[in-house]
């Protein structure tokens, strides 16, 4: 019996075998805990991943719709620009329902509806972040590149016995302006080699520590302002960093914030404001076709056009002009006058191709030539040219009719009532140029003041007369209010800023128009997301429109807040 029991004994487990082989169980588990938790965590750590990677997919993919949708605002401008088949109702200025909050991607919440805003600054000296929607035009700048083209030679000042040249005269109007950088632009862009007093040409750049040379030649861009000596980033974009054209708070806190500023409460543009190397007016009617030349050489030619579209008292009077001139007044004489000898107003080799294309028409015209026209004599051909279609109003002309001297007043008085109702069809019908467009006149609704003391003829009185009287309201906000007679240039007289003397010989260099505008786009979303902002040159000389030059500024921020995008307008 004890043998067996010894035996039944020796077939039990040890004791420490047992606790063994729970441990090996509970060592189980605890792998396999282990290996549940880490497959949880990779399995959470892939789908965070995931997620991100979908964010990041969606950011990027709103920012390229961001992108898409400034670049439609562009489009938008470009298309507006070319479309004036509604004259009286055109504005480009400040048109919200054109510009304002477009929805372009309707979504089912205001988070994934996309929406485009074209906006321009108001110029005005006050501290107001006042915005509007429209588009920035052009020739309200003066431009630089056909400033240096203009054929200027240098005056003497007799006090003085220095030479002044009248260009960089004009140039020393603009704010920060010296006479060297004056100099040194316009030795940048003119033709020749020859170094302006206090300029610099090839031969300064030569020794510069990178040399290069002059460019001889017109701007493509202001940024180019910056290769010319002593041109700096802060004196071509001042204190605006972002280039949105509002007082934000780092541009008006000293030196607490990039930029440095002198925290006066007014916003430092800087020359961007100022010039432009893009400004030109197509010279073509409204619906395309070409205008009269009043300078043409042919003057049958003339007044069969003018009578058919005028009449012939008026098709009379200008034929007269260009035959006999105006007879000068006592203001006339005293201001020098008005009209010109033929080619005082164009280049040598454009008053040949004049004469050249007239004399051809003449020998080769099937019907021959007929040298008389309401008894007039045109055979000696046109001796004077008509500067603007100033000359013309209020003026009188004293002419040989059918023999006899006769004087003839013009078909278009020189008072307010005649002046509205007559100037734009005029501006529509004439021009003094063949050319197809006119580069480089001053629109003097958008002008700064600075911009226009530097144009020819103009005085201090009358240059800030013009900006107080500019379509801008007292409290910087913009007006949308074009009255007729601010279709042309003419408003300056009807409205008593100045005379018709003066405006005779301020017409050739401003204008009320200007088809080369700036536009800045901006794309973004109902609430939250990207912001892409975009700058274009668009370009209406041409048609239909083209888009000259575009830059993405969205690295310098969005420049405005959403909100202020869709709500300027309960708030104005």
């Amino acid at each position: 019996m004890k043998q067996l029991t010894s035996q039944h004994e020796c077939r039990r487990p040890f004791p420490d075998q047992e606790t063994a082989s729970h441990l090996r169980a509970g060592s189980t588990l605890l792998v396999v805990l282990v290996v549940v938790v880490m497959l949880s965590l990779g399995a959470y750590t892939f789908s965070e991943l995931m997620i991100v990677e979908m964010e990041a997919t969606n950011i990027y993919g709103r920012s390229i719709q961001s992108r898409e949708l400034a670049l439609s605002g562009i489009e938008l401008a470009a298309a507006y620009v070319g479309d004036r088949t509604e004259v009286e109702g055109w504005n480009s200025y400040h048109n919200p329902d054109q510009f304002q909050n477009i929805i372009m991607i309707p979504g089912e919440i205001p988070r994934t509806s996309g929406y485009l805003s074209v906006v321009a600054p108001v110029n005005s000296d006050s501290q107001s972040k006042t915005i509007r929607f429209g588009l920035m035009n052009e020739s309200g700048k003066l431009n630089l590149n056909i400033l240096a083209s203009e054929e200027v030679e240098p005056s003497l000042d007799l006090e003085e016995d220095i030479e002044v040249d009248s260009a960089v005269d004009r140039l020393m109007y603009i704010p920060n302006m010296t006479e060297d950088i004056a100099a040194a632009i316009l030795d940048w862009i003119d033709e020749d080699d020859e170094t302006r007093s206090f300029g610099a040409e090839s031969d300064y750049y030569e020794t510069l520590e990178t040399p290069y040379f002059a460019k001889n030649g017109p701007l493509e861009s202001l940024d180019e302002l910056l290769l010319v000596r002593d041109v700096t980033p802060e004196l071509l974009y001042g204190e605006d960093t972002n280039r949105n054209g509002i007082l934000d708070p780092n541009e008006n806190d000293g030196d607490a914030t990039l930029p440095m500023d002198n925290a006066d409460g007014v916003l430092d543009s800087g020359w961007f404001a100022y010039f432009t190397v893009h400004s030109r007016e197509i010279n073509i009617r409204p619906d395309g076709s070409e205008k009269i030349n009043l300078n043409g050489t042919m003057l049958t030619e003339l007044y069969d056009e003018l009578e058919a579209e005028l009449g012939p008292d008026e098709a009379r009077f200008i034929v007269a002009y260009r035959v006999s001139g105006p007879v000068l007044s006592v203001d006339d004489l005293e201001s020098g006058g008005s009209g010109t000898i033929v080619g005082g107003g164009m280049s040598d080799q454009q008053a040949l191709n004049e004469l050249a294309n007239g004399l051809a028409k003449a020998m080769f015209s099937e019907e021959g030539v007929t040298v008389t026209r309401a008894g007039i004599d045109l055979s000696g051909g046109g001796v004077y040219s008509i500067n603007s279609i100033f000359d013309l109003i209020g003026s009188e002309v004293e002419v040989e009719i059918d023999g006899q001297k006769t004087t003839l007043t013009s078909p278009w008085a020189a008072d307010p009532a005649t002046m509205t109702a007559e100037l734009p069809i005029l501006h529509d019908l004439l021009t003094t140029s063949k050319n197809q467009y006119i580069e480089g006149r001053i629109q003097i609704d958008e002008a700064r003041l600075e911009t226009l003391q530097g144009i020819p003829e103009m005085d201090d009185d009358l240059a800030n007369a013009i900006v107080n009287s500019q379509m801008t309201a007292t409290n910087g906000a913009p007006s949308t209010e074009i009255s007729q007679a601010r279709q042309t240039t003419g408003w300056l007289v009807i409205e008593g800023l100045t005379t018709i003397e003066q405006m005779r010989k301020l017409a050739p260099h401003i204008c009320s128009g200007g088809d080369v505008f700036r536009a800045q786009s901006l794309g973004y979303f109902g609430q939250g997301g990207p912001v892409t902002r975009v700058e274009a040159i668009i370009d209406g000389t041409f048609i239909p429109p083209r888009i000259t030059y575009i830059r993405d500024l969205s690295n310098l921020g969005p420049g405005y807040p959403v909100s202020t995008l869709q709500g300027a307008t309960e708030e104005e």
